[in-house]
């Protein structure tokens, strides 16, 4: 499995960089490797401008362990989405009295043997609301412009990389590596941010989110959340103020019911004290199980491999953003992987209920 490992000499590939106890250990994320026998200066830092493509762990298979009842409810909906796949009349929106439309390709690949695992522990296995929140995403993917069914989906409002490239100009948000469980790391930089809220950061947002979520490899359905609210640095006159109560509750509301089980680990760094203040805003819109995986103030380095990691973060790596490299270049990278993940589906029969780890995985397959 040698192509899931990066050259560490190779710097034309890139990376980078929820306990309340803030101050010293925000510290130490910084300043550990000063005081250790190994002293900065004598580190050869990496280069980097562009996302990792693979983690340097080799993929793991998933593994299903499933009690009896819980099989049986598997079963019971995946036969449920068998017969909802072959439906002329799902709406293409939210609107009443919508247009109808099949559920196009991208769709059916989407219903595999880990989605409808995610919406049943999501729901504490109770399969009637799974199989309703699994339709109502169906229809909110439509609705939002994640997914374009053809001839009804606005062009305006289908969520692409020119329509948001904007909101990352300053990098504010970056696919850079993976952590030691090989979960993506998507970074969330509060003091990079360019605009005002909008409807935009918040299509920016699930914008990354998809794209995060084809940057998993086989064996690997969750993303590790790195926030770091480290004001950016003064000359480049940026906000750092916290998103709008509106926004972030938007925001939870879509991450908690249309991305479920997605959060794998959630880090927390650098946060100032009106952080806290805003967590408590906030937390109460948060679903316990999601607060139970974020973890405040420690190292990125206890989390992420230092070869994958900024030397911001005790990492060895030498990150910079510059949108007009690494944009296009995380985009053509996800692009692969996802044609890829087409690929396997077809060669499969487009059959729902696959496995993602072998819908990822770029060995061939033979039926």
């Amino acid at each position: 499995m040698n192509f899931f490992r990066r050259k560490a000499n190779d710097s034309s590939e890139s990376t980078m960089s929820l306990s309340e106890t803030a101050s010293i250990s925000s510290r130490s994320t910084t300043e550990t490797l000063g005081s250790s026998a190994i002293k900065k200066k004598d580190i050869q830092y990496i280069k980097c401008h562009t996302p990792f493509e693979y983690p340097i762990n080799p993929p793991q298979a998933p593994k299903f362990d499933l009690t009896p009842d819980q099989q049986t409810k598997y079963d019971q909906i995946l036969e449920h989405f068998k017969v909802y796949s072959k439906r002329e009349d799902i709406p293409v929106n939210d609107q009443p009295n919508a247009e109808t439309h099949p559920l196009v390709e991208e769709e059916l690949a989407w219903l595999t043997k880990e989605c409808f695992l995610r919406y049943l522990r999501a729901t504490k296995w109770k399969l009637d609301a799974a199989i309703k929140r699994m339709e109502e995403t169906i229809i909110w993917r439509r609705t939002f412009g994640v997914v374009n069914i053809p001839n009804h989906t606005d062009a305006e409002k289908l969520i692409t990389a020119d329509l948001v490239k904007d909101e990352n100009e300053t990098g504010k948000q970056i696919i850079v590596g993976y952590d030691n469980d090989n979960r993506p790391c998507l970074y969330l930089r509060n003091g990079y941010q360019n605009t005002a809220p909008s409807m935009k950061q918040v299509q920016h947002l699930v914008f990354m989110l998809e794209r995060v979520i084809q940057y998993m490899p086989p064996g690997q359905d969750t993303l590790a959340l790195l926030i770091d609210f480290k004001a950016a640095p003064e000359h480049l006159n940026l906000s750092s103020k916290f998103p709008s109560l509106s926004v972030s509750k938007q925001v939870l509301h879509i991450l908690q019911n249309h991305y479920p089980e997605r959060l794998g680990r959630g880090l927390f760094t650098n946060i100032p004290w009106i952080g806290y203040t805003f967590f408590k805003v906030v937390g109460p819109f948060i679903d316990p199980y999601t607060r139970s995986k974020t973890i405040y103030d420690q190292p990125f380095e206890n989390f992420v491999p230092k070869e994958q990691l900024d030397k911001e973060f005790n990492g060895i790596l030498e990150f910079e953003y510059i949108h007009d490299v690494y944009w296009p270049e995380l985009n053509a990278i996800a692009e692969k992987k996802h044609n890829i993940y087409l690929e396997n589906f077809r060669k499969f029969n487009r059959e729902i209920g696959l496995s993602e780890y072998d819908l990822r995985s770029s060995i061939p397959i033979t039926n």
